[in-house]
């Protein structure tokens, strides 16, 4: 009865809208199981694989690690009586300190960026700097050498 509802992986792949690759990572890592093998040999999953694949996909979603969604199922099955509230909070707060840290990376970036094209803007030339690289190019200097 069970294998009556079962997908292929590619099945899954396609309902769920997840890479097949995805898929095989999510398996490894002990996220989803298998119902067993068709009689082609490929493995089948059951309609609960779905499920975890939405719940994978949402806290992917939110920023999560592969590695951090591994501890919290981890948990959730040694402990199934247990709420993952707090555990998911821990890693919900660390995963804003590296948006965070991302966002201030990118405005520095950002910054920089505004900072060179200002200069360049006022010098009407390359930074001095890069003048020189440029001029250095060993490519550059073969081609003018060259008879």
């Amino acid at each position: 009865m069970l294998r009556a509802n079962a997908m292929t992986i590619g099945q899954l792949s396609r309902r769920s809208g997840v890479p097949i690759k995805a898929l095989r990572e999510y398996e490894r890592l002990g996220f989803l199981y298998t119902l067993g093998r068709s009689a082609s040999n490929y493995r089948l999953f059951g309609e609960e694989a779905l499920w975890c694949v939405h719940v994978i996909q949402g806290l992917r979603s939110l920023g999560l690690t592969l590695k951090e969604i591994q501890n919290l199922v981890t948990q959730y099955l040694e402990r199934p009586g247990e709420p993952i509230d707090a555990l998911l909070e821990e890693h919900l707060a660390r995963t804003v300190a590296r948006v965070e840290a991302r966002i201030a990376s990118l405005q520095a970036l950002h910054q920089r960026i505004l900072d060179f094209q200002s200069a360049r803007a006022a010098m009407r030339t390359p930074a001095p700097e890069l003048a020189r690289l440029f001029a250095s190019d060993p490519r550059r200097c073969a081609v003018a050498s060259a008879p």
